[in-house]
């Protein structure tokens, strides 16, 4: 190779990588802008909070009258917003303040998830209702419906157990965390930010402002996931699928470092609703991304300096692990289980309807079940 090939092969090299930088330059700096909006949000939130606190406590006293009405509280709540790592991250900023005890926060955690759960199958539903296109209602929310299973098969138990375990060792939990130093130095220059906003405006609209930019930040950030290679993942993920250990990391991964599961789910829709993937070989990497989901409300805990909160979310990402690697290990008799009741909901609209007033009636009730 002569002088001149190897000085226009690194040329065309150094041209590639520019290409490279020019193409997903923005993506990165978009990808900060949005993680920083994230960040002030829920400073913005912590603040608010803090300047509407006898306010809040008011009605939260009113609201709140026991651990049941806590958990059907951010379940409903979760309905309302559509949104779960919202109202985590709102109970995570309660708990903060100390406008919630530390067993309330963690049945809203889990509340949030179990809301959470049941969306995807509200969603399929007026998907079906609303543009059907052909298509079934079957088809309309099979995949949504399986993941409120898997989620239910999990966070139900974890609720359970969750609360067990709080009545038995909540101070050797909160023990266990109390010595973590949360400083996050550069955090602090939203401060002043945060602090002026609510003096401005007032705490209500502060904290209205603040949850509008996290939703806007979870939003963003699902808009830049849509630019990223899906196809790639999606072949990688593929040849994975089959084993079931490694399907469950790749859940956990993908969701934990997009904390989307938007878009973790997403990339696999179009492999599931074409059946290159069968059921009980994508329920792996569902159980992973039902965990990793969490991740976003230990971010929250870890800017909010709260050892309280931590201690909560690993209590509830913890329990959630354990339970899914049971259900792992039993993964035959589990599936099992979970193929029968989907089954039945689909075949049977009689069902699929006492089912989704069940949904809606339990959380209301366990809500208004303390002021009776």
């Amino acid at each position: 190779m002569t002088r001149s090939d190897e000085l226009s092969e690194g040329q065309t090299g150094a041209a590639r990588v520019l290409t490279l930088l020019v193409e997903v330059g923005p993506l990165w700096i978009a990808a900060l802008a949005t993680v920083l909006l994230f960040l002030f949000a829920v400073q913005l939130l912590g603040t608010a909070i803090e300047a509407a606190e006898p306010f809040i406590e008011r009605i939260l006293r009113r609201v709140v009258v026991g651990n049941g009405s806590a958990l059907g509280l951010s379940w409903l709540t979760t309905y309302a917003l559509t949104n779960g790592s919202v109202v985590a991250a709102l109970t995570v900023t309660l708990l903060r303040s100390g406008l919630v005890t530390v067993p309330e926060s963690f049945l809203m955690i889990a509340g949030s998830r179990l809301g959470g759960g049941a969306i995807v199958v509200f969603i399929g539903v007026l998907d079906y209702l609303q543009e059907r296109r052909g298509r079934t209602l079957t088809e309309g929310t099979s995949l949504g419906l399986l993941t409120f299973l898997l989620t239910f098969s999990i966070y139900l138990p974890v609720t359970a157990f969750g609360l067990v375990v709080l009545v038995m060792f909540q101070s050797e939990l909160l023990a266990a965390t109390s010595g973590l130093d949360l400083s996050l130095q550069t955090l602090q220059y939203f401060e002043p930010v945060t602090v002026f906003v609510t003096r401005t405006v007032g705490p209500g609209l502060a904290m209205v402002i603040a949850l509008a930019l996290l939703f806007g930040s979870l939003w963003l950030f699902d808009e830049l996931l849509e630019h990223v290679d899906t196809e790639t993942v999606r072949t990688y993920m593929f040849q994975h699928f089959e084993r079931r250990w490694v399907a469950f990391a790749i859940g956990l991964l993908i969701t934990g470092l997009t904390t989307s599961v938007a878009f973790s789910l997403g990339i696999v829709v179009p492999l599931y609703n074409r059946e290159f993937v069968r059921r009980e070989e994508i329920v792996p990497y569902i159980l992973g991304a039902n965990v990793g989901t969490l991740f976003d409300t230990l971010v929250v805990a870890f800017v909010l300096e709260t050892t309280a909160g931590v201690a909560i979310v690993l209590l509830v990402m913890g329990l959630a692990t354990l339970f899914t690697l049971v259900a792992l290990v039993t993964y035959e008799p589990y599936t099992a289980v979970i193929d029968a009741w989907q089954d039945r909901l689909l075949e049977d609209p009689r069902f699929f309807l006492a089912f989704g007033l069940f949904l809606v009636l339990l959380p209301l009730t366990l809500l208004l079940v303390g002021h009776l």
